[in-house]
């Protein structure tokens, strides 16, 4: 039996197919989740995945397989994969090895762990439900989300998932006293370039950490960064007893890189050609986002929904994890109606009068039940005009198209591209806006007024400011020296 200089059991490469490796042993085998290393310096990481027969182990490579050749060395680490914990983590930006990536120094007196770990059990588990604030008029008041619950972004391609996601990091991570985990799932590395700029100008960074595996990774690293971020915010909320916020873009790329692990092991693909373990591989991560006795995870997750098609395998299984889902609108972003929420699709289990109260519950239904009236309406405006309504559909009309606007919220992160400065409004303010326009108060306001505002007593001051008359021009400085001399 061949053995490495440290003692490890060590193996010969017999077949390299892309990412998949298989690897013979003489001895005893690897266990599964087992890293083996080979290649120059042990650069090409490889995923035991399964045993094929008493001699060879097939694994998946979380590094690039150039270089790799058959006959080639192979070292058993002994373990699984492993993430860095404590507090030496914070502020940094790291890959699936923990590796840093932000140019600054390696990592210095972190714990390792298993990335693989279980869910706590259902007697660590708190059933309190509190509601947790974000700022943005939209969510607060439709959709609340749940401290230690799980809310997912869903929408296609462009309907600002992200640019959702960052707002929340912006409103949230300020005036939070816990840790904010940020997790990039097979997205594009600019968008973490430019995230990671933002939170050192905000000065949020010292309590982030940033782990990403871009989409020009391996889809063997892609499929475990999840875990890893998990393994993160279990340590600061089981050891530290901090709360802890992950976010997540994009849970549809885990569910992606499932899907090409799988097809790559050569497994029989399931329905519109997922992973037949899909529900599987997804519940072993979002099980493990849950509250304790000892504190809370937090999660929101982007989910991309292909072709805006919510029927999806990969969408429907997401949906069932979920406290809160807010599902933006394509008809809605070209409405120019930002954030794109579309309030009759998402839902929040939040939403009971036990949890907001009875205000705020009423108030919801009111605002969702004149939204739904407004859309089987829009059918009879299209064709008949207003003017063929009854003043009572009128009225509904009216209230509808202000609530639409008065939900519409400028963003921190859009300033430089909107010029509109900001907004964070309290749940308090958003309950009363929705109140006033649901009691007709700014009836004789024109609509745009109540358009990207914050709370809804700016809607006068900006009515105002259109309909204050142009100020006559000026002689310009010459000109009036010259009238002078005249």
């Amino acid at each position: 039996m061949n053995r490495d200089p440290t003692g490890q059991q060590a193996g010969v490469v017999v077949m390299v197919r892309g990412s998949v490796v298989d690897v013979r042993f003489n001895g005893k085998l690897p266990d599964i989740h087992s890293m083996l290393r080979a290649g120059d310096d042990g650069g090409v990481v490889i995923e035991v995945l399964a045993q094929r027969d008493a001699r060879h182990v097939r694994g998946i490579a979380l590094t690039p397989t150039q270089g790799l050749a058959r006959g080639m060395a192979v070292e058993d680490t002994g373990g699984p994969l492993q993430a860095p914990v404590g507090k030496p983590i914070l502020a940094r930006m790291l890959d699936v090895f923990g590796n840093t990536i932000d140019g600054e120094p390696g990592l210095d007196g972190v714990q390792w762990r298993s990335v693989h770990r279980a869910p706590p059990p259902l007697v660590r588990r708190s059933t309190k439900s509190e509601v947790f604030e974000t700022g943005i008029k939209a969510i607060d008041v439709l959709t609340p989300l749940e401290r230690g619950g799980k809310a997912g972004l869903f929408g296609g391609a462009g309907v600002g998932k992200t640019v959702l996601l960052t707002e929340m990091i912006h409103n949230m991570v300020g005036h939070q006293e816990g840790v904010s985990i940020f997790c990039g799932i097979g997205e594009r590395s600019r968008e973490g370039e430019e995230l990671h700029r933002e939170m050192k100008a905000a000065g949020v960074l010292p309590h982030m950490v940033m782990i990403f595996a871009q989409m020009n990774e391996p889809p063997g690293a892609r499929f475990r960064v999840g875990h890893a971020a998990l393994t993160m915010a279990e340590y600061f909320r089981d050891d530290e007893q901090r709360d802890v916020l992950l976010l997540v873009d994009n849970i549809f790329r885990f569910i992606q890189a499932g899907a090409e692990v799988s097809g790559l092991m050569g497994q029989m693909p399931s329905r519109l050609g997922y992973q037949p373990t899909m529900g599987t591989e997804l519940a072993a991560l979002e099980e493990r986002i849950a509250n304790t006795d000892s504190g809370a995870i937090t999660s929101i997750q982007a989910v991309y929904v292909p072709a805006d098609d919510f029927t999806d395998p990969a969408a429907v299984h997401t949906f069932s994890h979920l406290s809160a889902s807010i599902v933006l609108s394509r008809k809605r972003a070209s409405e120019g109606l930002f954030p794109a929420i579309d309030p009759l699709q998402s839902s929040s289990k939040m939403i009971t009068p036990g949890i907001v109260g009875e205000r705020h519950y009423a108030l919801a239904q009111a605002i969702r039940r004149t939204l739904a009236q407004y859309a089987e309406l829009k059918d009879i405006i299209a064709m008949l005009g207003l003017e063929q309504l009854s003043p009572e559909d009128r009225k509904v009309v009216a209230r509808a198209r202000r609530l639409e606007r008065f939900l519409t919220q400028p963003f921190f992160t859009t300033e430089q591209f909107t010029s509109l400065t900001g907004k964070l409004v309290s749940l308090h303010d958003a309950l009363d806006g929705c109140e006033r326009i649901l009691a007709d108060e700014f009836e004789d306001l024109p609509e745009r007024a109540l358009y990207m505002i914050g709370a809804v007593d700016e809607a006068r001051a900006k009515a105002k400011a259109k309909s204050r008359p142009e100020p006559t021009p000026q002689p310009a400085r010459e000109d009036a020296h010259a009238l002078d001399d005249a």
